[in-house]
């Protein structure tokens, strides 16, 4: 037949054989099962909720009708009852717009406290009516309310190659709890990152419009990054296809932050670090569309203010203006304070293109600070490379800066550029001497004898010209230390100010209030992550043979502020607890006297593969003491580096289930190995995915972190 059969025909048909073919289904239950069916292509993400307060709540959907392209206007409709028979809302006239493709978030209000919904939403067209899937959610207990609280805690949720086998247990456990604190990574921006990305095509995303996407390299590998709003819809889109999460959003309501991967890995502001310091990664626009997409696909209620009926994605202020810290009362016991970590952070304290040997604290300020007897030694020594004298050397290490940039990737102008503005003034021995070893005709090496001393980058473990190594990972703590509280000093606390002041002085008043509990939610982990290796004589090189903090792009990053607000909420707080993320992996430590906790990742690579890899790609093998103490034996080494270290698992994916009472909280991790990751258990049977689980419990009670 040349006439192209009607799409609407062909599933009716579908549907009316399938009727007439099941067997053991009465009239009714078919009718139910014909109508989903025949609905779910209009609703291709199904529903969500989130935001649950004690009157209101944040409910979402996306409506699409391919052949009538456009805006799809839309009913909705709210019960206590399942089945729908007395409704205690009925809104028509609801617009999901083209213009946020379709996505649609409205704000409930005048509910009940503490009370189950159920919801769906209702196109009709042409005389016929489609109806979403039904989603349930539930409102927050009254103020004063003095009853128990219980949470899910999940991050990191890479669909890249990966099963969502997390949730599924879960679902599984049909666990009765609040709501679902979401601490971030909720998508991934890239499409095949092969650092932490599988190739796996089953599991991946490709973009609509991939020429608006950007061109990512890695060695020999070539992938795409989201940059345009249409990339961030897709990924967003593809995830919210899979029917695991869509069965966990229709369940529960969740309370989402972002961190990073919502716009660019390791992001601070609206600046990239894909480059690691090659070039500027100002990108204001690509950060406004990671936000708009995130701002149309969640169901977050930015301003609890807000007006019922529908949510107006074009009022939510973008970037630099964007707020979606907020808190929310639990009842009598728990204030939940949400904040966000990435949006107003400055830039990390050692620069990606930082030059090694520039000094950052010269004799004068060690004197000042009463620290220079610590920096007698040789390795600290630094000269003036602008002094007549060194005219020669100056010239041979600003050749080889321009060599080594050009072979990272830098054209012979940009650079000349970078070495006029870093090779000058101070630098320290240590690595000048190292470089000069290497020109094709090396002069003898410079005497420390008689020389000043300070400390410079290279003293904190930067080595490489663009590298995250010594800038955002793996970095020298006690160097560190000190240099980050002279920059806050000397920068009027600007250096780490990571919050903003507008945050931090709404913070400040939040954790005031009079509820039991502060439960902290921070994007990435409070807990320090810091390899001891002073003492391990079996590493050849002495200078590994110090302390490092594994990671600074967190709160290891800005350890005068962490300090600061860790005091702050101690002098505050009898009961506070910090719940975070991002580090994929679990961890429970008491940090300044206040118990903090670190969720699993759903499914994003463990810490340990990532350090692994970044071990290995610095050169050390896996016989290697390196190698041991930092990834094979990477949780031991944690917890000697941190005294406050009480639980680490560094290797498993899963979730934490929080239960807060007035004078404890106990919170259980479910995990099961990474090894299971790239296993599809949607398609085993239910006892195969519970085997996999392990469960392990914390009681957090007067600032302590014991088992349960």
């Amino acid at each position: 037949m040349s006439q192209r059969m009607h799409r609407r025909t062909i599933l009716q048909s579908i549907v009316a054989v399938a009727a007439t073919t099941a067997f053991g289904c009465s009239d009714e239950e078919t009718s139910i099962d014909a109508q989903a069916e025949k609905s779910r292509p209009y609703f291709p993400q199904s529903v969500a909720s989130g935001d649950p307060r004690p009157d209101s709540v944040v409910l979402w959907t996306r409506a699409v009708d391919q052949e009538h392209e456009g805006d799809v206007t839309l009913s909705l409709e709210v019960s206590t009852e399942e089945s729908f028979g007395q409704l205690v809302l009925q809104q028509q006239g609801l617009t999901a717009k083209a213009v946020h493709d379709n996505a649609i978030k409205v704000k409930v209000t005048n509910l009940q406290p503490r009370t189950t919904y159920y919801y769906r939403f209702v196109y009709e067209h042409d005389g016929e009516k489609f109806v979403s899937p039904v989603g349930r959610t539930r409102t927050a207990p009254a103020a004063g309310d003095d009853v128990p609280v219980k949470f899910v805690v999940g991050n990191c949720q890479d669909y890249v190659g990966r099963y969502y086998n997390a949730w599924q247990r879960l679902l599984q456990l049909d666990a009765d709890v609040d709501a679902i604190v979401f601490l971030g990574d909720y998508i991934y921006e890239t499409t095949g990152d092969p650092a932490f990305q599988s190739a796996n095509t089953t599991r991946g995303v490709t973009f609509s419009d991939p020429a608006s996407a950007q061109v990512q390299k890695s060695g020999v590998f070539q992938y795409l990054a989201a940059s345009s709003l249409s990339n961030y819809r897709d990924i967003y889109k593809n995830l919210r296809k899979d029917p695991i999460i869509q069965k966990v959003h229709e369940r529960y309501p969740f309370i989402v932050v972002w961190d990073d991967h919502e716009f660019s890995d390791d992001c601070w502001g609206a600046n990239a670090t894909y480059e690691d310091g090659r070039r500027n990664e100002l990108q204001t626009e690509r950060r406004r569309n990671g936000e708009q997409a995130f701002f149309e696909f969640i169901p977050i209620d930015t301003s609890a203010n807000a007006a019922a009926g529908p949510i107006d994605v074009n009022a939510e202020p973008r970037f630099p203006n964007t707020r979606i810290y907020r808190d929310f009362e639990f009842g009598k016991h728990v204030r939940l304070i949400v904040t966000d970590y990435r949006t107003y952070r400055p830039d990390h304290l050692i620069p990606e293109d930082a030059y090694p040997g520039t000094v950052v604290m010269d004799q004068a300020v060690l004197t000042a600070l009463g620290v220079a007897s610590v920096f007698n030694a040789d390795t600290f020594a630094y000269i003036d490379v602008d002094a007549p004298e060194y005219a020669a050397v100056k010239g041979g290490l600003q050749q080889a800066y321009v060599a080594l940039a050009m072979k990272a990737g830098l054209t012979q102008q940009e650079a000349t550029e970078k070495a006029g503005a870093w090779v000058k003034g101070k630098l320290a021995l240590a690595y000048v001497n190292q470089v000069l070893a290497q020109l094709p005709t090396p002069p003898p090496p410079i005497s420390a004898d008689g020389k000043p001393r300070g400390m410079a980058y290279v003293h904190m473990g930067k080595v490489g010209l663009f590298d995250i190594r010594g800038t955002r990972y793996v970095v020298v703590k006690d160097t560190f230390d000190l240099y980050a509280a002279y920059r806050y000093s000397t920068s009027n606390k600007d250096s780490e100010n990571a919050w903003g002041p507008d945050q931090e002085a709404w913070f400040q008043e939040r954790v005031k209030t009079s509820n039991t509990w502060k439960v902290v939610v921070s994007s990435v982990s409070f807990t320090s992550l810091v390899w001891d290796l002073r003492a391990k004589s079996e590493i050849p090189d002495p200078s590994l043979r110090q302390r490092f903090y594994f990671n600074v792009d967190h709160w290891d990053g800005f350890p005068t502020k962490k300090k600061e607000l860790l005091g702050s909420l101690k002098a505050n707080n009898v009961n506070t607890l910090v719940l975070s993320g991002d580090i994929h992996a679990s961890y429970a430590s008491v940090e300044g006297g206040i118990p903090a906790l670190t969720g699993p990742a759903i499914s994003s690579g463990t810490v340990q593969e990532l350090a692994g890899t970044a071990v290995m790609g610095a050169g050390y093998s896996q016989g290697s003491a390196i190698y041991r103490y930092a990834v094979a034996e990477m949780d031991a080494t944690l917890k000697a580096g941190n005294p406050g270290l009480v639980f680490a698992n560094s290797e498993a994916h899963g979730f934490m289930i929080v239960d807060i009472r007035a004078d404890q909280a106990v919170a259980t991790y479910h995990l099961i190995p990474s090894s299971e990751i790239h296993k599809d258990y949607s398609v085993r049977s239910a006892e195969e995915l519970k085997s996999r689980f392990t469960t392990q419990a914390f009681r957090v009670q007067n600032g302590t972190i014991t088992p349960a």
